[in-house]
């Protein structure tokens, strides 16, 4: 709690034009004593920002703790069911219809991700015994192989909704506006209910299927309430910001190391360190090309391949799930 809350003051305060802690502090508690210039960067620019970083991070922070815990794979993000590449094919059918600006596709963007996400658990359950670690996982590479390239082909079709794609696929939070938190906020608050809803049977879960069922675990029911929690929370997520990478893969480990393997403490411990980590790579994005911007999908991919590296290559940092 204490590292997002850092991390938020970061995100108000640093940017092309630096404010101290006190413009910052009285741009939100105290407007009528704050300067114009502040009142107007924190409270128009900076806050929404912020408030936007943090409900994502929040959501693909859970939505990676379990994906990893019901997959048992330390290997697996919130991706993996589709979520990203479902998104990505309906923003490209939206743009096509004539939906220009985020406001327009973001439903496009999110009923995509549902929908792809929905196509994976089915045919992961269609096997006799329902959906499995192994079966979810094979679903969800095939379904996101499959959309991917039927997104690049549109796109090599329509050199238009490129270059409209391209601003949002690179997953950033710059240029959301405030009502994209009110559209994606409703769908984030229901998954992470949902998420902590489910962590008691996903412990008993990680003791094996036949021990979850002997503590009296209906293991069908567990892992649609996991899925319908992935889906709400890395659909939103990736509704409003675009594909980020990597968050979802490398906080669950990282949270972990404080936590252990119990999911009724992994998952609060990822979501609020996939907060703190979302706004920290957004600021590092405003500095390193200062007076531009890079975007956070990008200072993630960057920062977050060598670290998992490191993370695989150390194998205590791969906890047995």
């Amino acid at each position: 709690m204490l590292a997002v809350g850092v991390a938020a003051l970061l995100s108000l305060a640093v940017g092309a034009q630096n404010l101290s802690p006190v413009d910052v502090w009285r741009a939100i508690i105290s407007p009528a004593t704050a300067a114009p210039d502040a009142l107007a960067i924190v409270r128009d620019l900076r806050l929404p920002r912020t408030l936007l970083g943090i409900l994502v991070g929040l959501a693909l922070g859970a939505a990676g703790a379990l994906m990893q815990g019901h997959t048992r794979n330390p290997l697996a993000d919130p991706g993996l069911l589709g979520v990203s590449a479902g998104a990505s094919f309906a923003v490209v059918i939206g743009i096509q219809l004539g939906a220009l600006t985020l406001a327009g596709y973001i439903w496009y963007a999110f009923a995509g991700a549902l929908l792809a996400s929905v196509l994976v658990f089915g045919i992961a359950a269609g096997r006799r015994g329902g959906p499995t670690p192994v079966t979810l996982a094979l679903a969800g590479m095939a379904i996101s192989a499959l959309l991917a390239s039927c997104t690049q082909a549109m796109l090599l079709a329509d050199n238009a909704s490129l270059n409209t794609f391209r601003f949002w696929v690179v997953g950033s939070l710059a240029g959301r506006e405030t009502h994209v938190i009110a559209q994606v906020a409703p769908f984030i608050a229901a998954g992470l209910l949902l998420a902590f809803v489910n962590t008691p049977a996903l412990n008993a879960l990680g003791l094996g299927e036949d021990v979850a069922r002997a503590l009296g675990q209906r293991i069908s029911a567990a892992r649609a309430i996991g899925i319908a929690a992935i889906v709400l929370l890395a659909g939103a997520a990736t509704a409003a910001c675009g594909p980020i990478g990597f968050l979802g893969l490398i906080v669950p480990h990282v949270a972990r190391a404080g936590t252990g393997p119990d999911h009724r403490w992994l998952v609060p411990a990822s979501a609020l360190a996939g907060a703190a980590l979302l706004l920290v790579a957004d600021v590092l994005g405003r500095i390193v090309v200062s007076p531009g911007e890079l975007p956070t999908g990008i200072v993630l991919a960057v920062a977050g391949a060598p670290f998992f590296i490191a993370l695989v290559r150390r194998r205590r940092g791969l906890v047995r799930l």
